[in-house]
Formats: C-alpha cells, structure tokens, sequence
C-alpha cells in the first residue's frame, strides 16, 4: 500500500511528519511518497537519522499555509505540496493521500482534483470526537455551511460505514443535531433531513440536542457544516476550560496538592481519552479515494496514528460501501 503524504502541511512539518511518516514505514510496512521541498526533506532525514530510501519523494517548492483561502490550491497554489499529493493520488500514483495542513485547501482540492463519488453531492468533513463513554463522528464540521435535506441523508450514510468498517461500531446509531428531541423541531431543513433519515436503511435515533451529544446518545451526529464547525469549537473550548479550572483547583494549596496525587492516575486517563493524538484526524469523506485530514498540531505520534487511520480507510473499501450502499438507497428510491 503506498500513501501519499504532504510533508510540509502542519504546524510542526516537516519534522514531525517526516518522523511519523518513518515510523509508520517501519511499523505498519506500507510505502510512503513525501511531497514537498526535496532539500529540506533531505536534511531533515539527516538530521534525524532517517534513511531517506525508505521514502519516494515529490518535490513541492510551495506550501499554502492557513491564513490562504482554501480556494488558492487550484489557483496561485495549484504547484504546493498539498496540491501535487492530490493530483497524484487522482493519477492513481497511491491509495490514499494525508495531510495536517489547511483544511479549507483540502476540502476544496478533494472535491476538485480527486473529484466526488458519484451521486454524493458534497463531501463532508468528519472528525472522531471523544464523548463520556466512547467516541462519535461529527458529519460536516465546516466543509459545506449551507445544505440540503438529501445531503443530510448522505452524511449519515458516509459516517455510518466509516464508523462500521474502520472504527469497528456494529451497526452505528445515527442522529440529527437538533434543538430537540422531538420530530416536528428545527428549521424546514431539519425537519425534512429528520423524514428522510427515518425512511432511510441507516440506525436512525433521532434528534439529538447539543447537551446530549458528549453522553454518546449517538455514533453519528449529522448537522450542516455551520451547525457542525460550532458544535466542534465549543465542544474543544469547553474541554480545554475545564482542564484549566481542574488543574487550578488542584494546585490551588498544600491540601489539594496532596489531594491530586492520591488522584493522579484517574486525572491522566482523563486527559488520554480526551487526547487528539490517539486517533490522529479524520476523513473527507465523499470524494473518490481516500483523503485524510490530520490534526494541524500533529506531533510524530499522532501523524503516525493518522497513518495507520487512512491504512485501515483503504482496507476496509470504504469508498466503495459509500459508492455500492448509495446506489441501494437510489434503487430503493426508484422501487417505491
């Protein structure tokens, strides 16, 4: 299996991508072309004491950072690192392509360069979240702020097989975000999001309010990408406050001092469930072949956990259940 990696998307690339990149050569024995400046990639290896034969390299002068417009990659940027790994992932030069860098570019050079899979009218950004008692899937968290009803069914349906096949949920419990449970409430896009979900073959559960999704009422929490990035940000802005207001109150005094370290253990498993680099990012899902997002903070551990994501990803055919099942629910559609 060859990946397609963008080695200077990220905070910390090239470094840490090109560190995790080695590891997941060594341990997981797939294949990984590096795009990116070939010099720097050269002494980056180096001076770490990576033998850079392990890798094949594409050499990308530029890099389009955060603060670009998205759009830029099929424009001023369409020669950058992010840009060639997608170009060659379309020209079947490997299975699947990650990258820690913009997610606005990615989106759009996914749906653009890789292109869509056919009848699936957008994709979708789809980040694994951790919740109080296991981890769902928040399908669009910024991808696509306005939508339809049908796209709604759509992202149910990619984050359900994603959620099956590479996280190993059976049978995963799909819900609406919604500003409650009942079926009659929301704006006329939910309402009707809520009959096709229903008359769907998905596990449909419902609505889910904003309160009830880190309890794990559902696998597959489906919203606008408007709706989802707001959910997203609050949801990490809550978390990190609470670390905060945990960590005052136990360096607060000799007593609460002490208090902590009888609590240690407990506080630390807190921080590792909440802790991005154990699933590394999330998927684009809805585009032709593979495409993986990792966190933009990814350190070698967590790049190389995103790795081991998107190998699972291509195993478990997860285009191809998204492309086959898309097809059943149209067929059904004409039957009726």
């Amino acid at each position: 299996m060859r990946i397609i990696v963008d080695a200077f998307g990220g905070d910390n690339a090239p470094l840490d991508i090109i560190k995790g990149s080695a590891d997941a050569v060594k341990e997981y024995g797939i294949d990984v072309t590096l795009v990116g400046n070939e010099t720097i990639i050269t002494d980056v290896c180096t001076q770490e004491g990576i033998d850079k034969s392990i890798f094949t390299i594409v050499d990308a002068k530029d890099v389009i950072d955060n603060n670009t417009p998205g759009t830029e990659i099929m424009k001023s940027m369409s020669e950058c690192s992010m840009a060639k790994g997608l170009k060659l992932l379309a020209a079947g030069e490997g299975d699947a392509f990650i990258t820690a860098g913009n997610s606005g570019a990615l989106c759009v050079g996914a749906t653009l360069i890789v292109k869509r899979i056919k009848g699936i009218s957008r994709p979708a950004f789809s980040p694994i979240i951790p919740g109080v008692s296991g981890k769902f899937m928040l399908i669009d968290s910024g991808a696509n702020l306005q939508v339809r009803p049908e796209m709604l069914r759509q992202f149910g349906l990619m984050g359900s097989i994603y959620m099956n096949k590479v996280l190993g949920v059976e049978n995963p419990r799909v819900a609406l975000a919604n500003v409650g449970a009942e079926e009659h409430k929301g704006t006329e896009l939910q309402q009707e999001a809520y009959a096709l979900l229903k008359d769907s073959p998905l596990n449909f559960v419902g609505n889910v309010e904003g309160r009830d999704i880190p309890e794990n009422f559902c696998d597959v929490v489906v919203c606008d990408g408007f709706t989802g990035n707001l959910i997203l940000k609050t949801y990490e802005g809550v978390a990190l406050a609470l670390m905060k207001k945990i960590k005052g109150i136990f360096t607060k005094n000799v007593k609460n001092k002490v208090a902590a370290a009888m609590v240690l253990k407990d506080v630390n498993e807190l921080k590792a469930q909440f802790n991005y680099s154990e699933l590394g990012g999330a998927p684009i899902l809805g585009v032709k072949k593979p495409v993986f997002k990792a966190h933009g903070n990814s350190d070698a551990v967590a790049f190389k956990n995103a790795i081991k994501l998107t190998i699972t990803y291509v195993e478990n055919r997860v285009v191809e259940e998204i492309s086959e099942n898309l097809e059943k629910i149209k067929a059904g559609e004409t039957n009726d």
